[in-house]
């Protein structure tokens, strides 16, 4: 079979999606809001790990203005553990442009979209799709995957114009009639058929018009080359804790974790530090600080992130005395009990270093 023209291979497709699609609640609705949250829920998290999360906050949130209303620290703890925090901080805050600016009511075009903090081409294009039908592409990974395969194209996919060169053919097939149902379909597809490892060529309806699988190209497809290194840091945390009440602090600064809470954290460079050093770091910040003991971390933690890889450590101090109020304010910390710490938002992190100790 050789697939001549747009109208065949989306024919396949709708035809392989009628079959093989799989029941979610967000294909359930127009509700552009509903669809924006999957949509970022989905960008960096597979379905079955991004399920719980979206009926969490659709349950907490079922409007875009019961989001906008609601504290930013609370959304951040319903997005604990799905990372890229900056994202939950986006959607927050184009909810509450959306309610109070555009009276709760999202643009109905890609264009309009477009002009939304957060929504970029690949947001834009889903909701508009899914929610208004307008015929315009969306390209995400899965697509990326189908359409090197399928057609042959090797352009890096990390790059600008290898972006723009799948857009423009994935642009070129979309039909007319059906723009939301083929988007899923070519997602879909890409997700559960045309795989990233060992895809099901072998059941494939377009096993015969695929240019990778004809020339041996399946693993090679798609092209992506990326530029960035990964960078390593080193965090040494100073677990403050005085009658089972811990000192932590939110993090304000622009870097990672951006608006959630984590503890005194030495500065950064060094591999490991020395007893001395927290010591050092204790008359520094308070000569008349006193503790019972310094507790030598005995575990290491490793979180990997896009573009750097953190490795952290915890030294927890019992303190004689709460942390005087200079303290506090220098410091940025506040004391919370066991039940407080669980209703703050953390980095997993963080999370899993409390869950470790049974604090």
């Amino acid at each position: 079979m050789v697939l001549s023209t747009p109208v065949q291979f989306a024919a396949t497709l709708l035809n392989w999606y009628y079959r093989h699609q799989r029941s979610l609640p967000w294909r359930e609705t127009k509700d552009p809001y509903a669809i924006w949250l999957s949509e970022v829920i989905l960008q960096q998290t597979r379905v079955k790990q991004g399920l719980p999360y979206y009926l969490d906050f659709i349950s907490a949130y079922p409007t875009v203005q019961d989001l906008a209303a609601a504290p930013s620290d609370e959304v951040l703890r319903h997005w604990q553990g799905l990372g890229y925090y900056s994202r939950a901080r986006n959607m927050h805050q184009t909810a509450i442009y959306i309610t109070k600016e555009c009276n709760g009511i999202f643009p109905t075009t890609y264009n309009g979209l477009l002009q939304l903090k957060g929504i970029g081409p690949y947001t834009a294009a889903a909701i508009a799709s899914f929610a208004f039908k307008e015929k315009v592409a969306v390209v995400d990974g899965n697509v990326f995957r189908v359409l090197a395969r399928v057609f042959g194209l090797a352009e890096n996919i990390a790059s600008l114009a290898g972006k723009k060169a799948f857009q423009i053919l994935a642009d070129s097939l979309i039909p007319v009639d059906h723009p939301d149902t083929f988007n899923q379909a070519i997602m879909e597809f890409g997700a559960i058929q045309c795989t990233p490892f060992m895809p099901d060529c072998l059941f494939c309806p377009l096993q015969h018009a695929c240019y990778a699988f004809q020339h041996g190209l399946v693993e090679a497809l798609p092209h992506k080359v990326k530029n960035k290194v990964s960078r390593l840091r080193y965090f040494h945390y100073l677990v403050f804790r005085h009658q089972q009440m811990y000192y932590l602090k939110k993090r304000t600064q622009n870097d990672i974790w951006q608006g959630l809470y984590d503890f005194y954290l030495l500065p950064e460079g060094e591999v490991s530090v020395s007893r001395e050093t927290i010591q050092q770091e204790l008359a520094n910040l308070d000569p008349s600080i006193t503790y019972e003991f310094i507790m030598e971390p005995t575990k290491t933690y490793k979180r990997t992130l896009s573009h750097q890889k953190i490795v952290a450590k915890f030294y927890l101090i019992e303190l004689n005395f709460r942390l005087k109020e200079e303290n506090l304010q220098a410091t940025g910390l506040a004391a919370y009990s066991r039940e407080e710490i669980e209703q703050l938002p953390k980095a997993v992190l963080i999370s899993q270093y409390l869950q470790d100790t049974g604090f």
